[in-house]
């Protein structure tokens, strides 16, 4: 049993990296190709309405995947009960979008939003139709599916993308993209799926799973309003310039720690759960995971940081320079963001979603409250004080962790703390150097083997464990 978990787990490890950073990776080579033709301000346009797609996708699914996948006797009634809610939910939410995209217009005092948002927000409904299929895979651990069809809508609809920014459609272009890219998803996902609804529905199997479900319904939304709060104010208070920068910046802070974090997420979710009555096995598991976790993560987002002004300059050109000022402390923010969800997902998995809502409640209200206060001096300020805000939410999300299985902040820390400490080393290192050379090109070239170097050799010579868990995810 545990060697068939190991396997699926290492399996599942594989394929959800291979899918994240194959499609993410194109979806994120089309955006640089865009980028280098658009200007700024047709990104921020679409950075204006993120906020209101996220909260449509937090809405539709409503907690019903997690606690579909955490219900370990899940029936033909649930999967259809989750499936024609979604759908519903998604059709109400897109006439309201549809509706109010006037005033948003008048909003942002940008008139083209309301045609943009009518269209753009089609993906909305799109997306409701394969939220069950979805699920079903992640409770299979099976990525390699996924994998296939996101790496074929990323080829689909980069290409897309691609001819209309060519072609001199300004902000639809990227709308089109979106639209191919949630179409061939949801196609090749039934395709491939061996789920289809039937007509059933079932209050009881409603009631069952929303009563999990609605808590991290709540949670979710509190999050996705928060994380996306940024856009809405900064497209506001700023201009539409400016949040281009920040909406490209913030994608290449989020492509190395979102993406990681997520495979983690989908492989670690379902495999904590079949433990979730095992204290002390589900203990050290999720602490194996979440040294693995700073292992990768905290080098790659303090070496992104220290080679950000070369990296922007030579990727997307010189109009795109104030996006690597905001890159640097936005790195050290998101650097924290998969220790946050890790935590979460140890709620999730002891069913506790009441102290999930309780904690997105008090980090977001402390969150908007850093917000507010350092809007007047600036984006830059605004960037810098989402670290303090990070680390905040850091000991806030590692308190009720430490009360179920005694792996609080002083546990974690201990465990990530070398991790961080050469991250930082490396962070200064390689900055310093590409403080002394010129060239951008050669500062990516000498400085980005600087730190790999670097830090491995370190981690060598302290003989730290996270070798041996890559070492044993490499040979299995």
């Amino acid at each position: 049993m545990a060697d068939s978990l190991k396997h699926k787990t290492v399996k599942g490890a594989f394929w959800s990296f291979a899918e994240r950073f194959t499609a993410q990776g194109i979806h994120f080579l089309v955006m640089i190709i865009i980028a280098r033709i658009l200007s700024p301000k047709e990104f921020g346009l679409i950075g204006m309405l993120a906020i209101f797609m996220a909260v449509a996708q937090s809405l539709i699914d409503s907690g019903f995947s997690q606690a579909l996948i955490r219900k370990l006797d899940r029936t033909e009634e649930d999967k259809n009960t989750v499936f024609y809610f979604n759908i519903v939910v998604s059709f109400i939410l897109y006439l309201l979008f549809y509706s109010i995209s006037p005033l948003v217009a008048n909003f942002y005092n940008e008139p083209q939003l309301t045609a943009v948002m009518k269209v753009v927000c089609l993906v909305v409904v799109i997306d409701s139709f394969a939220v069950v299929q979805r699920a079903l895979y992640t409770i299979k651990i099976d990525f390699k599916t996924q994998t296939k069809t996101t790496l074929i809508a990323a080829i689909a609809s980069g290409a897309v993308g691609i001819y209309f920014a060519y072609t001199g459609y300004g902000v639809w272009a990227l709308v089109y993209q979106q639209l191919v890219s949630s179409c061939v998803t949801v196609i090749f996902l039934w395709v491939y799926s061996g789920w289809y609804p039937k007509l059933m529905y079932s209050w009881h199997s409603f009631k069952g799973l929303f009563g999990f479900g609605s808590k991290l319904m709540i949670s979710g939304l509190l999050d996705t309003l928060y994380r996306n709060v940024y856009q809405l104010i900064i497209g506001k208070a700023f201009s539409a310039e400016s949040l281009g920068y920040y909406t490209n910046s913030h994608k290449f802070s989020d492509f190395p720690s979102s993406n990681l974090t997520t495979v983690l997420q989908r492989v670690t979710y379902p495999v904590l759960c079949t433990m979730q009555n095992e204290d002390e096995r589900l203990a050290q598991t999720y602490r194996k995971f979440l040294r693995l976790s700073a292992f990768v993560i905290f080098p790659l987002m303090c070496g992104l940081s220290a080679l950000a002004h070369p990296l922007i300059d030579t990727v997307l050109g010189e109009k795109w320079h104030y996006a690597a000022v905001l890159l640097v402390p936005l790195c050290f923010q998101m650097m924290w963001y998969p220790i946050h969800s890790i935590n979460l997902n140890l709620l999730q998995v002891k069913g506790r979603s009441d102290l999930f809502l309780r904690l997105e409640i008090i980090k977001k209200v402390i969150g908007v409250s850093i917000l507010f206060v350092s809007l007047p001096f600036g984006l830059l300020a605004m960037c810098y004080a989402g670290i303090l805000s990070s680390l905040m939410s850091l000991a806030i999300n590692t308190y009720y962790t430490g009360k179920l299985i005694n792996a609080g902040l002083l546990v974690q820390m201990k465990d990530i703390l070398t991790s961080l400490l050469l991250s930082l080393m490396m962070f200064v290192i390689v900055f310093g150097i590409s403080s002394i050379l010129k060239e951008n090109v050669v500062k990516l070239l000498v400085g980005i083997p600087t730190g790999i170097i670097f830090f491995v050799s370190m981690a060598l010579i302290f003989r730290m464990k996270e070798l041996y868990y890559i070492k044993e995810l490499i040979r299995n």
